[in-house]
């Protein structure tokens, strides 16, 4: 195909990471094959791009181009479900990691080259769009690679960055890597719509992903029935809520709240004396975190 092409396009090239950054004078197409191709602008008509268009796919030249493992990693995820099980060549586990960046604050290309320094090791990156993709991440004994939050703290200190991670679990073989790689994207996007924190991991998603699971009436009556009369208490819901992210510690929490622990737990003894359910037991606090997620 390329060969008929190039009779038709004598400028066209095909593009290798020792090319650098994509020409903008080139109108660039990708293949199925994940091949970068491009065609210098002055040869291609308005019928010839629709033509084109028919069996490539038009590359956005914001993104960097895609390095030969990011390559494969596509190619991986594209041709899982068509041509199963897909053989490539690392038997190390693997994390996908979903990142949100807000519009307009930084190029692909400038983010790409931003995360590849906090590695070790140059990591692949998918794009979704402009603002979205997944980072891959092979299982490494390393503690030179900072932490997620550290990432942030990073890329709000030098480049005013507002980003969020969501941090897949790790995988072993490439079994179902389609709808692994689905998932994350799916569940990342649940578990930031019921929180405010800028790194979470799918275990730390899991209560979100349940509720989100029930369906308005299951969680109306959850929300009515665990929480009683402090369904629009915010103070008390405040507690609670803090009690449990502090991991059912009340010295923490009560630090937190900026109250004496004799205060605290006399809230908590009201709260008890009047639900019937004491959250000092985790097993009672985590219906009560339930319900307040619902109620979100």
């Amino acid at each position: 195909m390329i060969e008929q092409l190039r009779k038709l396009f004598p400028s066209l090239l095909i593009y290798t990471t020792e090319d650098g950054a994509l020409d903008a004078s080139y109108k660039w197409f990708i293949s199925g094959n994940n091949d970068i191709i491009g065609i210098h602008q002055t040869e291609l008509t308005e019928k010839d791009q629709a033509m084109l268009n028919a069996f490539l796919s038009p590359y956005n030249i914001n993104f960097p181009p895609m390095t030969d493992e990011e390559r494969r990693w596509k190619k991986a995820i594209d041709q899982a479900e068509e041509h199963p099980p897909f053989t490539f060549p690392s038997a190390i586990p693997y994390r996908f990691i979903y990142f949100s960046i807000n519009k307009n604050q930084i190029t692909p290309v400038f983010f790409h080259e931003a995360i590849q320094e906090l590695f070790e090791k140059p990591v692949p990156i998918l794009w979704e769009n402009e603002f979205e993709g997944i980072i891959i991440e092979e299982e490494s004994t390393s503690e030179d690679t900072p932490s997620y939050e550290q990432m942030i703290d990073i890329l709000m200190s030098d480049l005013y960055v507002k980003i969020t991670f969501f941090i897949g679990p790790f995988r072993k073989g490439f079994e179902s890597i389609q709808p692994y790689y689905r998932s994350v994207i799916s569940d990342a996007k649940k578990a930031f719509a019921y929180s405010d924190k800028t790194v979470i991991t799918y275990i730390d998603a899991v209560p979100y992903l349940l509720i989100d699971q029930t369906d308005l009436a299951f969680r109306q009556q959850l929300v009515k029935n665990v929480l009683q009369e402090f369904i629009d208490d915010e103070d008390t819901l405040k507690m609670l809520e803090t009690f449990v992210h502090s991991n059912l510690n009340i010295s923490e929490t009560a630090k937190e709240l900026h109250l004496h622990r004799n205060s605290l737990q006399y809230r908590l003894d009201r709260f008890f004396e009047k639900t019937g359910i004491d959250v000092r037991q985790f097993h009672q606090a985590m219906p009560v975190y339930l319900a307040m997620l619902a109620k979100k």
